[in-house]
């Protein structure tokens, strides 16, 4: 059995809010992009607005589908991860459930301890061929970063 999990890219300039996971639960320490198991027939943007609101605090606008992985960690579940750029966002966020939550620069993602199906997203990160940043449909020409909340 596969597992759903929706996660989001919030970008702020070249910095990324990124969370540690918490010393109690699965993969324990380990960072992530923040967001949740999608739940049996929910929506995946319905679903990373739901988990953002409830780790973070802060009412999303889900923008494109970035990128999408598949995992199987051993001894452990089989992940279908699907990243999405959130545009947007009201309120700042707080740490409802992590250990820490922190903006990071992007070029210090691969430094940090992400969980493995993490890992290929950060690597395309640092070469720039994805970012969290608002595009055209077409990719070809860059609009402003999104906007978010104050730090």
């Amino acid at each position: 059995m596969t597992i759903t999990v929706v996660a989001a890219l919030i970008q702020d300039r070249d910095t990324f809010l990124v969370c540690q996971r918490s010393l109690a639960g699965a993969f324990p320490g380990r960072w992530e992009f923040p967001g949740g198991k999608v739940e049996s027939g929910e929506d995946l943007r319905a679903a990373l607005r739901r988990e953002l609101e409830e780790e973070l605090g802060i009412a999303a606008e889900i923008g494109d589908e970035l990128w999408r992985v598949k995992h199987q960690y051993p001894d452990g579940p089989s992940v279908r991860v699907i990243f999405f750029q959130v545009e947007e966002f009201a309120g700042s966020p707080e740490n409802r459930v992590f250990e820490k939550i922190q903006w990071t620069p992007v070029n210090e993602l691969p430094d940090m301890d992400f969980l493995e199906a993490d890992q290929p997203l950060i690597e395309l990160l640092g070469t720039g061929r994805v970012t969290g940043e608002k595009r055209t449909s077409g990719g070809e020409q860059e609009l402003p970063p999104p906007t978010v909340s104050p730090r």
